[in-house]
């Protein structure tokens, strides 16, 4: 048996992914991306997980990006490759059907800030870095970093960072809209745990519903937007939690949501 880059546990409904090269600071390897997208498809058979929650093993690093020593032996044609696996693994993570959850605790670089991009939202250690320095190693960002942090941040802050290989701390981050929230590092797993125990409180399909009409409608306009949400929101209908949840309400009482996605 090879050796394993990932480590996976649950509590309840909530999965937690650490990313567990520490000696290399998690950098992404061919096998790293192999080993997490077979952990996401356990994850998506898994019915009773709500919530998933990504993070890096060590102090360092969520993810200090991709593997240079691989990077360095490519051809171009093993370079599109490469390329081309991150970004379908992390599209992957981006397309997920539950609500995902990024706790950086130190470097996110590279494809860590892809990874971490592609993610329904950002919470970080006060310590943490970010930035796609790629630049200064004579390459661009290959996982989808030209397209997500430009659609996040605006085109302009994207090219600066991008062009000039800068970094952000967690401040920077937080004051441009890519985090959401910070805490001190000893106390950020604890925060976003309780986050992510309380997403899972929520309906499973309307959680999923959700997720769909918001990334399928910032790739569209208003109009076709609209019309998504409408859609999602007779699908959740389909649902035994759409009549439970009403009900609790109209009785005064906590939901009690099965989670099924269909009666």
């Amino acid at each position: 048996m090879g050796e394993s880059y990932i480590s996976y546990q649950k509590d309840r409904s909530v999965a937690t992914v650490t990313f567990n090269r520490p000696k290399a600071l998690n950098a992404l390897s061919s096998p790293l991306l192999t080993e997490f997208s077979q952990v996401l498809t356990e994850i998506e058979g898994d019915e009773a997980i709500k919530a998933l929650v990504l993070t890096g093993a060590g102090e360092k690093a969520f993810i200090a990006g991709a593997d240079i020593g691989e990077i360095n032996t490519l051809t171009p044609l093993a370079a599109r490759h490469f390329a081309e696996q991150g970004q379908q693994v992390i599209n992957r993570l981006y397309e997920f059907p539950i609500p995902v959850i990024a706790a950086v605790n130190g470097y996110a670089l590279g494809g860590g800030f892809e990874m971490a991009l592609a993610c329904d939202f950002i919470y970080a250690s006060r310590k943490a870095t970010f930035g796609l320095p790629e630049i200064n190693l004579g390459i661009i960002p290959g996982f989808g970093g030209t397209q997500r942090l430009a659609r996040l941040v605006g085109a302009n802050l994207a090219r600066e960072l991008i062009f000039s290989g800068r970094m952000l701390s967690a401040e920077e981050a937080y004051e441009a809209h890519i985090v959401s929230r910070l805490f001190a590092p000893q106390e950020m797993l604890d925060g976003v745990m309780a986050v992510a125990h309380q997403i899972t409180q929520k309906g499973r399909a309307s959680l999923m519903l959700a997720k769909t009409a918001i990334r399928q409608g910032l790739d569209t306009d208003l109009s076709t937007g609209l019309a998504i949400e409408r859609d999602a929101f007779a699908l959740c209908q389909t649902s035994p939690d759409s009549r439970e949840g009403t009900s609790a309400f109209l009785e005064k009482r906590a939901p009690d949501f099965s989670g099924r996605r269909s009666a």
